[in-house]
C-alpha cells in the first residue's frame, strides 16, 4: 500500500510533512543521546580507536540490516537505479561521520558526556548555513521564520558558551582544552555531512536507501584510523582481542546510533536541515539525563557548575524549539522545489520519482517482497551481536541501573510512537 504521488504538495499534506519531521527530529535526539552513552567506558583504558571502530560495526550491522528488514534489499536497488550518483556522496557522508565520531570519544573522555554533548551540537550552526545558501531553504520564508530560526541559532550558541566555560573549572585545564576543541571539531565535519542528506532526500531517495551507502564509508574511513593509529593491523587485533569483553557495548552503542540518525535523516528530508537538525540535537539534554542520572557526572561539583550546564543546555534547548516552531509555509516550500529540480536536471533523475518522493509517497505501486537475501542480512547482523553479547562483561564502573531503565523504556516508548505515525505517513519512503 503507498501513498498517492501528487503534482503538488497540498497545505494540508506539506503541514502533515512538517509534523511528522519535527516528530522524527524528537525521537532522533532520544536515541541520538543515548547512543554516546557506552563511550564512557573510555574511562576504563579502551583506545578511543577501538571505541569508534567497534561501534561502527555496529553501526554498519545496523545501516544493513535495518533496511532489509523493514523494506528488502529490492527496494533499496530500486532507488539505486532512479539515482546512482547519490552513491557517492553517501560514501563521503560516511566518511565524514567517522571521523566526527571518533573526535566525540576524545571529548567524551576530556570533558564528559554532558559536557561534550552540546559542544558538537553546534554542528546545527554550520547546517542552517548550508540549508540556507545551498538549498534555498527559509528562501521566500517571511520575517518571522527568519528570526526564529536566526535567533534560535544565536540561543544555542549561547548555551554552548556557557558549557564550554563550564568545563574549565570540571576537568584539567589541558584535558578541557583539549576535549572542546575535538567537540567543536566533530561538530564542523557533522555539520557539513547534512550536505549529502538534503541532496539525497531533495532528490527522493529513501533514508532506508541512502544509509545503506552511507556506512560504506564509515567503516572504510574507521578501518583506515584505527589501523594507522594503533600501530598497524595486528596491533590493532591485539587490542580487539584484549577488549573482547566490552565491545558488545560499543557495537549496541552504533546500533542504537543508527536508530536515532534514521529517524534525523527522516527528520532532514520532511522538516529540512535548518529544522530537523536542531531538533534532533536535543539529544544533548538525553545526553545530560545520562550522564547526572545513570554516570552520576557532575558530583562534588559547585552550584555554580550546576547552574551553567543545566542552564547552558537549557537555553541551547530552547533555541532548538524557537527554530522547530519556525514551521515552512508554502512560498518556501516552492524554493525547496526549485532545489529539487535542479538536482534532477544536473543528474537525469525523474522528476516524477522526486515529486512522488517529496509527498511522501511513490512513483508507482510496485510491491518489493523481502527475499532469502533479506533474510540473510538480518541473520547474520543478529547472530554477531548475539555472540558478542555471549562474551560480554559488565562494566566496571558505576551505573545507576534504575535511571538506566527508566531512560531506556521512554526511549522505546517514542520510538513506537513516532515509527507508527511514519508508517501510517509515508510508509517509510
Amino acid at each position: 500500500m503507498t501513498s498517492p504521488a501528487p503534482a503538488t504538495l497540498d497545505a494540508p499534506r506539506l503541514r502533515r510533512l512538517q509534523t511528522i519531521g519535527m516528530l522524527c527530529g524528537l525521537t532522533a535526539g532520544a536515541w541520538l543521546g543515548a547512543a554516546e552513552a557506552p563511550t564512557k567506558l573510555v574511562t576504563t583504558g579502551v583506545s578511543p580507536f577501538v571505541v569508534s571502530l567497534a561501534m561502527v560495526v555496529g553501526v554498519f550491522l545496523a545501516r544493513w540490516s535495518v533496511p532489509a528488514l523493514i523494506q528488502g534489499t529490492s527496494y533499496i536497488g530500486a532507488d539505486l537505479r532512479q539515482a546512482p550518483h547519490l552513491i557517492v556522496w553517501g560514501v563521503l557522508a560516511g566518511c565524514l561521520w567517522a571521523v566526527a565520531n571518533t573526535l566525540t570519544i576524545f571529548a567524551v573522555r576530556d570533558v564528559g558526556l554532558s559536557i561534550a554533548f552540546p559542544l558538537w551540537n553546534s554542528n546545527s550552526l554550520l547546517g542552517i548555513v548550508w540549508g540556507i545558501v545551498l538549498f534555498k531553504e527559509l528562501r521566500g520564508a517571511d520575517w518571522r521564520r527568519w528570526a526564529g530560526v536566526l535567533g534560535g541559532a544565536l540561543l544555542m550558541f549561547a548555551g554552548a558558551t556557557a558549557l564550554a566555560i563550564a568545563s574549565s573549572a570540571h576537568v584539567d585545564a589541558r584535558d578541557a582544552t583539549r576535549g572542546v576543541i575535538a567537540a567543536l571539531a566533530a561538530g564542523v565535519l557533522w555539520g557539513t555531512m547534512y550536505i549529502p542528506y538534503r541532496k539525497a532526500y531533495l532528490t527522493g531517495m529513501s533514508p532506508l536507501s541512502f544509509i545503506t551507502f552511507f556506512t560504506i564509508g564509515e567503516l572504510g574511513m574507521m578501518g583506515v584510523l584505527a589501523v594507522v593509529y594503533t600501530g598497524g593491523a595486528g596491533a590493532l587485533w591485539q587490542q580487539l582481542a584484549a577488549t573482547r569483553h566490552v565491545l558488545f557495548w560499543f557495537l549496541l552503542g552504533g546500533f542504537v546510533w543508527v536508530v536515532g540518525d534514521l529517524f534525523q535523516q527522516y527528520a532532514v528530508k520532511y522538516a529540512g536541515i535548518t529544522r530537523g537538525i536542531p531538533l534532533s540535537n536535543t539529544n544533548q539534554l538525553w545526553g545530560l539525563l545520562w550522564g547526572v542520572l545513570v554516570f552520576g557526572e557532575l558530583l562534588g561539583g559547585t552550584r555554580a557548575l550546576y547552574t551553567q550546564v543545566i542552564g547552558g543546555s537549557l537555553v541551547m534547548a530552547l533555541g532548538a524549539g524557537v527554530i522547530a516552531m519556525s514551521s515552512v509555509r508554502e512560498g518556501e516550500h516552492r524554493r525547496w522545489q526549485e532545489a529539487a529540480a535542479r538536482e534532477n536536471e544536473r543528474y537525469g533523475v525523474d522528476p516524477a520519482y522526486t515529486r512522488a518522493r517529496a509527498a511522501g509517497g511513490e512513483i508507482d505501486a510496485t510491491t518489493h517482497r523481502r527475499t532469502w537475501v533479506d533474510w540473510l542480512v538480518v541473520g547474520v547482523a543478529t547472530a554477531i551481536l548475539i555472540a558478542f553479547a555471549a562474551m560480554a562483561e559488565a562494566p566496571q564502573i558505576a551505573l545507576r541501573w534504575g535511571w538506566a531503565a527508566a531512560l531506556t523504556a521512554a526511549m522505546l516508548a517514542i520510538l513506537v510512537g513516532c515509527g507508527l505515525a511514519l508508517w501510517r505517513t509515508t510508509r517509510f519512503t
